[in-house]
């Protein structure tokens, strides 16, 4: 099919997505704390090349130039990432008002060209003052999260379009704490657990601090969500398939919408971890399950799964290569599986709106003599994503937006600079922002020029 901006919502947030870390630099200026991806990537071996977020694309520098690329291509709406250790530098306490007045010059900046704000109050960047403290296995770090979303909202509450709570948990629980590959770099299921339930415990306080200083304010969370599906027919396959949708989808799905835990995961985890029912307290799960106005869904890849026992820790399953395209991640390329995500969510959750907060692919650009960056590949990607968007909304789904990951190349966090996801390349040496043929069709597709 042919895709236009009239297949979708006259409202439809176009939007791309960021992470402060990620892009931001300036990591000493300001009165800025270190974060645990400051120490993380500054620790030998932990990312490729010894890659850091020291400099990243110095957006915190060239802010303007980079809203002025926004609205250049079309875009309506935009997700960022706050650093909290800009804001809040010891997690709690003190507020660096630098770090605030550079919040609200961006959101500013957005709104002066027509551009909608969507801020995430944490994608990762944990203050290394709350880590050394202990992080989110500590009950405090929920309640400082509350105080950090208190403080912001109340300086910015009356111009962000929607606030979204937490990016991907499942990552900062599981990928930090129990496989080590992000920060804090831990390898423990009880304690990845524990973050897991730290997380959304904040998530359901930050949003009762935010309506308490916003009435009316729009607050959502966003899941990384995957279909788990199984490799047969085999009752050992399809049960794998659902200890992996266990794994990614439920475990954070069924608490937020007031299900609780799911029981056939706490039943596989409670031999492995025996101390982590106790962390749940009277009321926690009700707070967690604090009514939200919508859903912020990233999606990039399906499993398809079959039983391995021994494989994959506890879980005893293995990922079945399936025949087709590749991105640089070696991530399949299953368009699909975003209609299946977000088609899922709406019938099984009910949530009363959904975005695709994060959705794009990381591939090899070449740039050409001229300075262009043709990739096809990209383009194609987020074209058959957008048309599964489509078909998700024919089925029903309140699908508010879609946000392309990214906007700019950026540290793509253990794997550093070498891998490029941005509709506009940037180059590391001399900060030279090229809008790549992906990020220009789509902008002609966000401005209605097919």
């Amino acid at each position: 099919m042919t895709l236009k901006k009239s297949d979708f919502p006259a409202d439809f947030a176009w939007g791309a997505a960021t992470a402060a870390y990620q892009i931001e630099g300036a990591v000493g200026e300001d009165g800025r704390a270190p974060s645990i991806w400051d120490t993380f990537s500054h620790t030998p071996g932990k990312t490729l090349g010894g890659d850091t977020g020291d400099v990243a694309c110095d957006h915190y520098h060239r802010w303007e130039h980079d809203l002025d690329l926004m609205q250049r291509l079309g875009l309506n709406a935009y997700r960022y990432s706050l650093a909290w250790p800009r804001i809040v530098p010891d997690g709690r306490g003190r507020i660096n008002v630098k770090g605030l007045d550079f919040y609200e010059r961006l959101t500013d900046g957005l709104l002066a060209r027509g551009i909608d704000p969507y801020v995430t109050l944490y994608h990762w960047d944990l203050p290394q003052a709350l880590q050394d403290a202990g992080g989110w296995v500590s009950r405090d770090t929920a309640h400082a999260f509350a105080e950090y979303a208190q403080v912001v909202a109340g300086r910015l509450g009356d111009r962000v379009k929607g606030w979204i709570t937490h990016n991907e948990p499942w990552c900062a629980a599981f990928l930090g704490n129990l496989m080590g590959i992000h920060a804090p770099g831990l390898h423990d299921l009880e304690t990845a657990l524990k973050v897991s339930h730290h997380l959304l415990l904040s998530h359901g306080l930050a949003t009762q601090a935010i309506r308490a200083g916003v009435p009316g304010a729009r607050v959502g969370i966003t899941l990384i969500l995957g279909p788990q599906q199984p490799a047969s027919e085999r009752p050992e396959d399809l049960a794998a398939a659902r200890r992996g949708d266990g794994f990614l989808n439920r475990w954070f799905l069924d608490p937020l919408y007031g299900r609780g835990y799911p029981q056939d995961m706490l039943e596989l985890y409670r031999p492995h971890a025996p101390g982590f029912e106790a962390t749940i307290r009277p009321g926690d799960l009700e707070t967690i399950a604090a009514p939200t106005d919508f859903l912020g869904v990233n999606y990039y890849q399906r499993s398809v799964v079959a039983d391995a026992p021994g494989e994959m820790g506890i879980l005893g399953t293995r990922q079945v290569r399936q025949p087709g395209e590749y991105t640089a991640f070696d991530w399949e390329v299953y368009p699909d599986g975003l209609r299946q995500v977000l088609t899922r969510a709406h019938q099984d959750y009910a949530p009363p709106l959904i975005y695709v907060t994060e959705n794009g692919a990381a591939y090899a650009d070449t740039v050409s003599p001229d300075g262009s960056v043709h990739d096809e590949a990209r383009r194609r990607y987020i074209e058959h994503h957008l048309i599964a968007c489509r078909e998700a909304t024919l089925q029903g789904v309140p699908l508010g937006g879609y946000f392309a990951w990214s906007l700019l190349d950026n540290f793509e966090w253990g794997e550093g600079y070498d891998k490029r996801f941005g509709l506009v390349r940037v180059d590391y040496d001399t900060q030279r922002r090229t809008v790549k043929d992906s990020g220009a069709w789509y902008g002609r597709l966000s401005r209605g020029e097919g």
